[in-house]
């Protein structure tokens, strides 16, 4: 593979140390060594993003913006190959990108501290606030109704039409769950519709290893932007709450470690509101709480209506694996809405006394 892919970035293959590099799920990502600089080299999954090219378009429009309004930001843009492209081609081997590897920059996985937290909630911010007036009409749906809770809902329902009756009975208490929680679907159906949500550059998914961090665990920005998209504040917000507040992931089983850590919470709040306060509209800044409701009802949805169908999607590496994960999700979800007014209120005195 290497010697058709380096090539044409006219690296001499026998100058190139390669080393897989990072732990991401989709893509495929190897870290290239030459003799004078490091890069950071991503084959894309076509399968899952089924047109590349638009990911390559999205991203040259922002830098475009980007270089012109805020000239100092830090936004990383794929190496142009030796044909002047952003994206390699190779037959048999799919669609291959290259970027400058940030010195001094690392990622992690968990969020470990409310100043990580606070860090990342302010790179997405900022990120969303410098592109406030570009047109985000512009920019092609990469994943198409990702964050459609909607269409997610109807997918859960299809998942139960043909569902076994032992996989229903099984998952008896997450579905009555899930249903008696539809008013979240409804509020989502509300905000679509209404003129005061605006749809803004969103990058749709703002979990902690998409934020480079300087030695000083110091944001420097955003990384991972094949998800970006017109979207809601909700998505970016949503996501933040759903994989920053609780001490353990999704793949956790024992549910007595999942909390909400209002410290955490409140970390996301300065980070972001304080970069997007005066952005967002009064309605928006009260939707601050249903934001994680949002994101973590959905990803409930998604993980019981693949249990449902067998696993499809997600797969699974034990019996009921999805079931967990929305067991796990419904119980964060439970823990989130006891919360929600006090961390509303959180939210409120930090917009006033701004």
């Amino acid at each position: 593979m290497w010697q058709k892919i380096l090539p044409a970035y006219g690296f001499n293959i026998k100058n190139c140390t390669v080393q897989s590099f990072g732990n991401g799920l989709i893509n495929s990502t190897w870290r290239v060594i030459t003799p004078s600089k490091t890069f950071i080299l991503q084959r894309i999954n076509h399968h899952i993003f089924k047109n590349p090219q638009a990911i390559a378009n999205n991203i040259k429009l922002l830098a475009a913006y980007l270089t012109t309004n805020a000239p100092d930001y830090e936004f990383t843009t794929p190496v142009k190959n030796i044909s002047g492209k952003e994206l390699e081609y190779e037959a048999g081997l799919g669609y291959f990108r290259m970027y400058p590897f940030v010195a001094g920059s690392h990622t992690i996985d968990v969020v470990n501290s409310t100043s990580q937290a606070f860090e990342a909630a302010r790179q997405f911010g900022k990120f969303t606030r410098l592109l406030a007036g570009f047109d985000c009409t512009k920019l092609q749906e990469t994943l198409p109704d990702f964050h459609n809770l909607s269409l997610r809902y109807q997918q859960f329902e299809n998942a139960l039409a043909v569902a076994s009756a032992t996989d229903i009975e099984e998952a008896k208490e997450s579905i009555e769950f899930i249903k008696a929680n539809y008013h979240l679907t409804q509020i989502f159906e509300t905000i679509t519709k209404s003129d005061a949500f605006k749809k803004r550059v969103t990058h749709h998914d703002t979990k902690i290893s998409n934020i480079l961090l300087n030695d000083n665990d110091k944001g420097l920005c955003i990384i991972d932007l094949d998800t970006i998209m017109p979207g809601y504040f909700i998505s970016d917000v949503g996501d933040m709450i759903r994989t920053y507040v609780s001490p353990v992931s999704e793949e956790e089983k024992d549910f007595t470690k999942i909390e909400i850590r209002e410290d955490y919470f409140v970390a996301i709040v300065q980070g972001y509101l304080g970069e997007m306060q005066y952005e967002l509209s009064e309605a928006e800044i009260e939707h601050f709480v249903y934001a994680g409701k949002f994101m973590i009802y959905m990803q409930a949805l998604r993980f019981l209506a693949d249990h449902l169908m067998k696993d499809v999607y997600y797969g699974a590496s034990y019996p009921n694996h999805n079931l967990f994960r929305a067991n796990n999700q419904i119980t964060l979800l439970k823990k989130l809405m006891e919360k929600e007014e006090q961390l509303q209120q959180q939210v409120t005195s930090f917009v006033q006394k701004s």
